[in-house]
């Protein structure tokens, strides 16, 4: 750089000597126009040193959220639960529950969740008729975690096949619920806790998706044990007779949760299933409510929100 710098300067000097045989005593235009730049380059370092780690982390994510590749708008999004009562964060979940790509509206809706945004309720809500089976659980599992009332819809449909009674909120959704290896596949890869098997790794990989079904709509049968609707119940106590024995272990689980010891004479047929394991549970179950054994609070301990 010195260098350069002293060939423009004699480069100066020879010229003006050739032609003003007293030259003055300033520094050249080619030495000026030089030494401009270096000021503007001196400058824009001392503005890059002046960031922040927050403007830094913040322009991380805008650029995140902006990003063309959907995978990296997910994760992006994502990473945004991470900060709860933070109004930037927030607006920018909102924004990309509009996102094209599903991948990116279910992120949102997770984050939502993951921050407990109650202002994002309405948001969620709205969520919940995407067309996309996977924004639309996990819109529900973030309106669960916040003990919205709205979300036991979705996983009571999934098991029944229906929407409950009076309840318009599910009305044209069951077709784009019925998905189960998508949404098992899904469960599995983002730890919703919408999947029963998460403790078992690659074996519950395998089971979901051989039978996906079945384990979808047990695991919306061990979310509704804690619905104090009581078509939940009923739809519960029907889910003890079910064909899949899945079905029936998680009905049987989500009714000892329950612990409502009205419905002990029900489930006591349970003990004499086919299926051993079937059995255990029932068993289990039944001394549960028989000794009026009682779990964690739960969403029954509440009175229930209106819809």
């Amino acid at each position: 750089m010195n260098r350069l710098l002293n060939g423009l300067a004699q480069d100066n000097f020879d010229r003006r000597s050739t032609t003003d045989p007293a030259p003055r005593r300033s520094i050249g235009i080619p030495a000026e126009a030089f030494l401009a730049f270096g000021l503007v380059w001196l400058l824009a370092c001392g503005l890059r040193a002046a960031t922040t780690p927050k403007e830094k982390a913040w322009n991380i994510l805008d650029s995140g959220v902006a990003e063309k590749n959907a995978i990296k708008r997910a994760d992006a999004v994502e990473a945004l639960g991470l900060l709860p009562r933070d109004a930037r964060a927030r607006t920018m979940a909102e924004k990309a529950l509009g996102d094209d790509n599903p991948r990116v509206r279910a992120a949102a809706a997770i984050a939502l969740g993951d921050m407990h945004s109650s202002r994002s309720i309405p948001k969620l809500t709205e969520a919940l008729a995407d067309k996309d089976p996977v924004v639309v659980l996990s819109a529900a599992h973030s309106l669960l975690l916040m003990h919205d009332y709205k979300a036991y819809d979705v996983y009571y449909a999934v098991l029944t096949g229906q929407r409950k009674a009076g309840r318009g909120l599910i009305a044209q959704q069951r077709a784009r619920l019925d998905d189960p290896k998508k949404l098992a596949e899904f469960g599995v890869e983002t730890g919703l806790g919408f999947v029963p098997f998460g403790g078992i790794g690659v074996s519950a990989y395998k089971l979901i998706t051989k039978n996906g079904s079945d384990a979808i709509r047990a695991a919306a049968a061990q979310v509704l044990a804690k619905d104090p609707d009581p078509e939940s119940r009923t739809a519960l106590i029907d889910a003890v007779s079910d064909r899949s024995y899945l079905v029936r272990i998680a009905g049987l689980k989500a009714i000892a949760e329950r612990g409502d010891s009205r419905l002990l004479k029900t489930i006591e047929p349970a003990m004499d299933d086919e299926k051993d394991a079937v059995q255990y549970v029932a068993a289990a179950a039944v001394l549960r409510l028989d000794e009026g054994l009682k779990g964690p609070k739960t969403d029954l301990d509440k009175p229930p929100k209106s819809n």
